[in-house]
């Protein structure tokens, strides 16, 4: 693991000499400023910052050898301040972190965690954590807002198209994108991320982080699947032989088994070999096969193998009146599914009373890979300094250059205001609540997560953005 002492950007490690002498503390807040992905953002992750850092003391040999390197690097080291830490506090940041609860869809702009620093001699420790906190933060956030506005899609198609949305919905988004992150630390964050909204995956990473951070069971599921490799490998004068011993190792009552089918000809392996050769034997199975076109247009091709299996396999029509093919055959649509073309795929659907029931999507690093601290703007800001005298002074940013980047003076609260989360100074709340809650202080986890209770109250929100 990184020395904690070096998981922040170098020039911070000067600033405890840049704050005014008379500073004692310094607040500081985190938001996703308005951009324009996304209105809104599904705060998720900082948990793993709080269990994986800020609950580990740091030792005099983190002290010494960060000591070592900063001289080496350039720049200054504020040994006396970490021996502080170390000898007063056990190790443990003096710090107080409040927080809206993991899992709120919050409106861009709004605080989503505020800290300060508890030990007054410290005011230079608020910010010096903001690269670590902020990328815990940003980047699980990123991917639960987009894989939540994936979900909402998805939701939509399903409560138009099918008799029972809810079951559904859980399998409709499938994560691919491991091998598309730069690490697998953004496997298991980003992975996690995408489960608080669903729960399928291949990202097996993510199972574990949910498990560590969140306390969770399994919180993802797969089934067995080919690749190109395993079908290719039997030559293409024997792919019904691949096909055929898919359904030989797993095709038994009620299981699902994917089967990538374009290696050489989509359509002949759909109208001559899946609706042909093999029919009687996928139907004796009483397994669902799941075809997965990996080629070709992204919402055109899924239409088009859907609707050869529904001529030769038929279905029914559901009191939606759309078509649901029979339970022997689905399909799944993972090359080339972002947010718009499960969008067009979605509305497709529906205009040719398809019901969504028929097909997954799945997505790779779309998902987890080509997101970046700007799509939603995130930035940690001093907000407000306490001085010597005990009065807070507003601190904040307004560059004439880029009016955009302006940040927010004073303490800050987020508060309900006719059923939408605001942000407010934290002196003027008066008799609301500040939903903005200790969750860390001073070494100590104040609030622990589930798992269970993110994605509760994820798909609460959901719930109301579909009803409005």
């Amino acid at each position: 693991m990184t020395n904690p002492l070096l998981a922040t950007d170098s020039y911070k490690q000067s600033h405890f000499k840049q704050y005014p002498p008379e500073a004692r503390r310094i607040s500081a807040y985190l938001e996703a400023r308005p951009n324009p992905f996304s209105d809104s953002v599904l705060f998720f992750g900082l948990q793993t910052y709080l269990k994986d850092v800020l609950l580990k003391p740091i030792t005099a040999s983190d002290i010494a050898a960060a000591d070592r390197i900063c001289a080496a690097h350039g720049v200054p080291f504020n040994r006396e301040g970490w021996e502080q830490i170390l000898t007063d506090h056990g190790g443990l940041f003096p710090l107080e972190i409040k927080a809206l609860p993991e899992g709120t869809l919050a409106p861009s702009g709004v605080p989503l965690v505020q800290v300060e620093n508890t030990d007054e001699r410290m005011p230079w420790l608020t910010t010096w954590v903001e690269t670590a906190l902020l990328r815990s933060v940003w980047y699980p956030s990123t991917v639960a807002t987009l894989s939540f506005k994936c979900k909402e899609i998805l939701y939509r198609g399903l409560l138009e198209t099918s008799d029972d949305p809810d079951s559904q919905i859980p399998f409709k988004l499938h994560d691919f994108g491991a091998r598309g992150v730069s690490s697998a630390e953004s496997a298991a964050l980003g992975g996690m991320a995408h489960l608080v909204n669903f729960a399928g995956t291949d990202t097996m990473e993510a199972l574990e982080a949910a498990m560590t951070w969140y306390g969770a069971d399994v919180a993802g599921f797969s089934i067995p699947a080919a690749e190109h490799s395993t079908m290719t490998s039997w030559g293409r004068e024997r792919e019904v032989d691949a096909y055929r011993n898919m359904l030989v190792q797993f095709g038994r009552p009620n299981a699902l088994v994917a089967v990538v089918s374009d290696s050489y000809d989509l359509g002949n392996a759909v109208e001559n070999l899946w609706c042909g050769r093999l029919k009687d034997e996928v139907r004796k199975s009483g397994a669902t096969v799941v075809i997965r076109p990996d080629s070709g247009d992204p919402v055109e091709m899924p239409l088009k193998v859907m609707e050869t299996l529904w001529q030769h396999y038929g279905g029914s029509e559901n009191s939606k009146g759309a078509r649901v093919l029979h339970p022997s055959v689905r399909v799944i649509q993972g090359d080339g599914m972002k947010l718009d073309t499960i969008r067009q795929l979605v509305e497709e659907l529906v205009r040719r009373n398809w019901s969504v029931d028929n097909i997954a999507v799945g997505m790779g690093g779309g998902l987890l890979q080509q997101v970046n601290r700007d799509t939603m703007r995130f930035a940690m800001k001093a907000n407000a300094m306490k001085t010597a005298d005990g009065t807070w002074r507003d601190v904040s940013k307004n560059p004439a250059t880029d009016p955009g980047k302006a940040s927010k003076a004073g303490r800050q609260a987020t508060v309900l205001e006719n059923g939408v989360l605001s942000a407010v100074r934290l002196e003027v709340v008066g008799g609301r609540t500040d939903q903005l809650q200790t969750v860390y202080r001073n070494g100590m986890l104040v609030k622990d997560w589930t798992f269970e209770e993110v994605r509760a109250l994820a798909r609460k929100h959901l719930l109301e953005r579909v009803a409005s």
